[in-house]
C-alpha cells in the first residue's frame, strides 16, 4: 500500500482529501474554502469535568461486587482499586504526551494513523464507532434507568426488562438533543452534573468515615480484610476489568483535543488534576461501603449506594438513587460528546462515509456523527447483561490501548528529535503496554468464552470495508446522492482541521480587527 509520508504534526500542512473532507477547528468559516470549523471552547475546567465526570458514573455503584467477586476478600477488593487508579493515571499521563505531540481530536485514531498508518486506525475506528463507544454509552444508560424506575416498582420482581430499556433509550435521546443543539449546552450539562456527583460521593465518605468513627471495622481490618483472597492469578484479570470499568474516561480529554483551549497546558493539567482525584474518591467510598455492609451482603445488593442510603440516612435515602440517576446520566452525556467526535474524525479522514464528518453550519456540533453514535447505541440496549458488555468491552478497548503506547514507544525511537510539551518516564508507557498485554490474555485463560473471539473476528470484519473502499478508493455512485440527501437535511457542511499554533494566531488576528473597529 502506498502511503504519504508525515510531518511532525506541529509542521503538517493543511491537507485536503480527494472527497474534500479536508481536516476542522477552530473557527466558524474558511473564507477559501468556504468550510465550516469546530470552535476552541472546552476550558480547563470543562476539561477536568470531561474526564471526572466520564469516570465517574455507573461503574462505582455498579463495579464493586464485580471486583469483590472476582478477589473474594475485602482487601484484595481495594488493592484493585487502587491499582486500576494508578494504572489509568500512567495511561493517561501517556496520552497526554501523546495529545501534546499529535493535537488532534480522536484519541487513539489519530495516534495509529499517525504512527502506524490507515489500516490500524481504520480497525480502531471501525471496533470503536461500531462497538465500543455505543456499547459503553448503552451500558451507562441501563444503569441510569435502573436508578429511575426501581423507585416506582414494588415487590422482588423489580421492574420490567422493557421498561428498563426504553428509558435507557429515552436517555440517549435526550443526550444526543443537547449535544447536537450547543457545545457549550453539553459541556454546561457537564460540569453541572460533575458537581451533582462529586456531591453524592461526598456525602458516602462522610457518612463512611462517620460509620467508621463509630467503630465499624470489622470488615476492614488488615487481619482479617484479606482472609480467603483468590488464588487464581487470572481471575485478577475480570477483577480489573470490573475496576477500569469505573475509571474508564481517563482518555476521554484526547478525543476533543481540537476543542480545549490551550491544549499543551489543559491537556496535562485536567489529566493531573482530574484522575488521582477520582481514584481517591474511589478508595474512600468503597471503603465507606464496607462500614455498614458485610461482603456477603455487598454482592446481593442489587444497587449498592442505595443499600449504602437505606442503611444510613433515614428519611434522606432517596438522595442516593437520585444522586446515581445524575451521575450515570452525565457519564453518559460526556462518553457520547467524545464518541461523537471519534466519528467525525475517521470520517474526516476518509474512513466513514463522509456525511458523518460535517457540522452543522450555524450551531458548528458534529450533527451527523452524534446522530449515527445515539441510534449504534439505542440498539444495544438490547442485550442488556452487564458482565458480558463490561467484559466484550474491554477486551476490545485494550487491544487498542496497548496499541496507542506502543505507538508512543515507536515515536520515541523514529523521532527523538520532535518537540514534546510533555515528556513521561519512559518506563510508563512499558508499565501500561505489560498491563494491557495481560488484561487481553488473563481473562482468556480464567474464562474463555466465545465472546472474546467474537470481539476478535469483529476487528478484523473491519477489513472487508478497509480493502475495497479505503485502499483501492472504489465509491459506490449512490452515495453522493445519499450524502446530499444527509447534508441539506441536517444543514451540515465540510471541515478542515487546524493546527494550535495556528488557531491561535488567527485568534490574535480577529482580536486585533475587533480594537481596531
Amino acid at each position: 500500500m502506498e502511503t504519504r509520508e508525515r510531518l511532525p504534526p506541529k509542521e503538517e500542512k493543511m491537507m485536503e482529501s480527494k472527497d474534500g473532507t479536508g481536516n476542522g477547528d477552530v473557527h466558524q468559516t474558511d473564507d477559501q474554502n468556504g468550510k465550516v470549523n469546530m470552535k476552541r471552547q472546552v476550558s480547563l475546567v470543562s476539561g477536568i469535568a470531561l474526564i471526572v465526570g466520564t469516570m465517574i458514573g455507573s461503574g462505582i455503584f455498579v463495579s464493586p461486587k464485580g471486583v469483590l467477586r472476582q478477589t473474594e476478600s475485602v482487601g484484595m477488593s481495594l488493592v484493585i482499586w487502587m491499582l486500576c487508579g494508578v494504572l489509568s493515571t500512567i495511561g493517561a499521563l501517556c496520552y497526554a504526551e501523546l495529545g501534546t505531540l499529535i493535537p488532534k481530536s480522536g484519541g487513539e485514531y489519530s495516534y495509529l494513523l499517525d504512527t502506524f498508518g490507515s489500516p490500524f486506525a481504520f480497525l480502531f475506528a471501525w471496533v470503536s464507532t461500531l462497538l465500543v463507544r455505543p456499547s459503553s454509552v448503552a451500558i451507562i444508560s441501563l444503569s441510569f434507568a435502573e436508578y429511575v424506575v426501581v423507585p416506582f416498582f414494588d415487590g422482588e420482581c423489580g421492574p420490567p426488562q422493557a421498561t428498563i430499556k426504553l428509558v435507557g433509550a429515552v436517555c440517549v435521546i435526550l443526550i444526543v438533543f443537547i449535544n447536537c443543539a450547543s457545545v457549550k449546552w453539553a459541556t454546561n450539562v457537564q460540569n453541572v452534573f460533575t458537581a451533582a456527583k462529586l456531591l453524592a460521593l461526598a456525602i458516602i465518605i462522610v457518612v463512611g468515615f462517620i460509620e467508621l468513627g463509630k467503630g465499624n471495622t470489622q470488615y476492614l481490618d488488615p487481619r482479617v480484610s484479606f482472609q480467603g483472597s483468590a488464588t487464581n492469578v487470572a481471575a485478577y484479570g475480570i477483577a480489573f476489568y470490573q475496576g477500569l470499568w469505573a475509571y474508564d474516561g481517563w482518555n476521554q480529554l484526547n478525543y476533543v483535543t481540537e476543542e480545549l483551549v490551550n491544549p499543551y497546558r489543559n491537556l496535562p493539567l485536567a489529566i493531573i488534576i482530574g484522575i488521582p482525584m477520582v481514584t481517591i474518591l474511589y478508595l474512600m467510598v468503597n471503603i465507606s461501603y464496607f462500614t455498614v455492609m458485610s461482603p456477603e451482603e455487598l454482592l446481593q445488593s442489587g444497587a449498592v449506594a442505595v443499600t449504602f442510603g437505606d442503611r444510613t440516612l433515614g428519611p434522606m435515602a432517596w438522595l442516593m438513587p437520585f444522586s446515581v440517576a445524575l451521575s450515570t446520566y452525565g457519564a453518559a452525556n460526556g462518553t457520547l460528546f467524545t464518541g461523537g467526535r471519534l466519528t467525525y474524525v475517521a470520517a474526516r479522514e476518509g474512513h466513514m462515509i463522509e456525511v458523518l464528518s460535517m457540522i452543522h453550519v450555524k450551531r458548528l456540533t458534529p450533527f451527523p456523527a452524534m446522530i449515527f453514535t445515539s441510534i449504534l447505541a439505542i440498539a444495544m440496549l438490547i442485550p442488556s447483561d452487564f458482565d458480558t458488555l463490561v467484559n466484550y468491552f474491554s477486551f476490545a478497548a485494550w487491544m487498542f490501548y496497548g496499541m496507542t503506547v506502543s505507538a508512543l514507544l515507536y515515536l520515541r525511537y523514529k523521532h527523538p528529535e520532535w518537540k514534546r510539551p510533555i515528556k513521561v518516564p519512559l518506563i510508563l508507557p512499558i508499565i501500561v503496554l505489560i498491563a494491557s498485554i495481560y488484561l487481553i490474555i488473563a481473562p482468556i485463560i480464567e474464562e474463555p468464552a466465545l465472546e472474546f473471539l467474537y470481539a476478535f473476528l469483529f476487528i478484523l470484519s473491519g477489513l472487508i470495508f478497509y480493502i475495497p473502499f479505503v485502499y483501492y478508493k472504489k465509491e459506490l455512485s449512490f452515495m453522493k446522492h445519499i450524502t446530499v440527501f444527509f447534508q441539506m437535511l441536517f444543514e451540515v457542511a465540510p471541515t478542515r482541521y487546524v493546527a494550535p499554533e495556528e488557531d491561535e494566531n488567527e485568534i490574535t488576528r480577529e482580536d486585533e480587527k475587533a480594537i481596531i473597529s
